[in-house]
């Protein structure tokens, strides 16, 4: 018995420096971030896979879906008979079972009932940005800061100058008054250069307007980036107006400038027609502009990218509103409502309204056509539709919002062309 219990022992002893030694074995084998691709439909969806040493010893895993937005989805790893690998993802039904094989991880990647082909490689997934300007540039720029009052909002942004303009804040003593925009992002929370997946597009088209004589004032959102003050959770359109009009109260007050609009992106968009209906700017860029009621432009939005999924879209504006009542959202209950007719046809100014044919977001065929109907007849409008591009205005095979980060191109040349060359026969003195 005693001889037993000692070969027993040993066999104990065995098993856990063998259990020890996988252990050891998964982590240099395994730690730090794997990504992969998978094909869905007619697009590519990144996949990584972060493997990070615990305490004990042992991995801790997550996943990300960088093409949606989604980092830290807490995961499983089964790493007990490498070169087997299998990952759990309870929170999404899904799961990753793959073979280890000269440095990659080859397998399948399966949720709900599906199976798609994922292969693995080691590292960070690096991606291109072309067009993000890097120093020195050819123009200044200042840190400054207004403030909403009425919101007790301080709002913190970038202003961008020309060089050779008078009424420089450097003191430029020759050269005339630049015209001026303020940028206006789209929905949500963003920093000044409206960031998204790496794509920094406000930061892109100031560089270009200040390369072509326009100076540009960018912002963070409030309560977002350096901005600070104001209240986000129930703040509605109407709210972000005020913001967007104390920028352009701020330009105004430096007595610096020569013409003052604003460019607004997607919901950006209906803010400079809030500005333009009340005669607060000189002129308004409307990129992706909505030109129907909320429900009805959201709506439309939902059934393209459920049809681009492969999917039917069969969401009626009911349903969808339906859906915003149990959500309880301030800014989408206000949205929803809103109809942007009125404040288009009272928009006087000087209009460059544009949209790309494939945006999912802002259906063109539906906003951008109600858009020059309402609009007041004026011939230094500029209406255009730009083929093969999406709501980000990158050229693009689908337009589906998981394509955005995939581009490398941030914002497309033609559409930047086409705004400076309008801003500059129309603004500059």
């Amino acid at each position: 018995m005693r001889a037993f219990i000692k070969y027993l022992t040993a066999a104990l002893i065995l098993t856990a420096q063998a259990l020890s030694a996988s252990a050891q074995s998964a982590s240099s084998l395994l730690e730090g971030g794997w990504n992969g691709k998978i094909s869905v439909g007619q697009t590519e969806l990144t996949l990584v896979f972060k493997f990070q040493p615990a305490e004990d010893g042992s991995l801790i895993a997550t996943m990300d879906s960088p093409d949606q937005g989604a980092e830290g989805i807490e995961a499983e790893l089964d790493a007990s008979a490498l070169p087997s690998v299998g990952v759990k993802v309870p929170s999404l039904s899904a799961s990753f079972s793959g073979m280890l094989y000269r440095g990659s991880i080859v397998g399948s990647f399966s949720q709900n009932g599906l199976s798609f082909p994922l292969t693995l490689t080691r590292g960070k997934e690096v991606l291109n940005r072309p067009q993000t300007p890097q120093p020195p540039f050819p123009y200044r720029t200042e840190e400054v800061s207004f403030t909403n009052e009425a919101a007790g909002a301080t709002l913190a942004g970038t202003l961008s100058w020309p060089v050779g303009c008078g009424l420089s804040i450097y003191g430029d003593a020759e050269g005339t008054a630049p015209a001026a925009v303020v940028m206006v992002s789209g929905s949500g929370q963003q920093n000044r250069d409206e960031e998204i997946f790496g794509h920094k597009p406000f930061l892109v088209i100031a560089d270009h307007l200040a390369r072509n004589g326009i100076a540009s004032l960018r912002y963070d959102d409030r309560g977002f980036g350096e901005s600070s003050g104001g209240d986000v959770e129930n703040a509605t359109t109407e709210d972000f107006m005020q913001d967007a009009l104390a920028a352009v109260e701020f330009l105004r007050s430096s007595g610096r400038f020569s013409k003052i609009g604003v460019i607004g992106h997607s919901e950006g968009a209906t803010i400079a027609f809030m500005l333009g209906a009340r005669r607060a700017v000189d002129f308004v860029v409307s990129l992706a502009g909505p030109g129907v009621r909320g429900d009805r432009a959201l709506t439309a939005q939902v059934n393209r990218i459920m049809e681009l999924s492969g999917q039917p879209g069969m969401v009626s504006e009911e349903m969808y509103r339906q859906n915003v009542r149990l959500e309880g959202n301030s800014w989408l209950r206000w949205f929803i409502d809103y109809d942007p007719s009125d404040d288009i046809a009272a928009t006087g100014c000087p209009v460059m309204a544009v949209n790309g044919s494939r945006d999912c977001q802002v259906i063109s065929s539906l906003n951008l056509a109600a858009i020059q109907a309402l609009l007041p007849p004026n011939e230094r409008n500029f209406i255009k539709e730009y083929d093969s591009l999406n709501h980000l205005f990158q050229h693009c095979t689908t337009g589906v919002p998981t394509e955005y980060r995939s581009i490398e191109e941030t914002v497309s040349p033609e559409l930047l062309s086409d705004l400076s060359s309008w801003l500059t026969a129309n603004f500059l003195p």
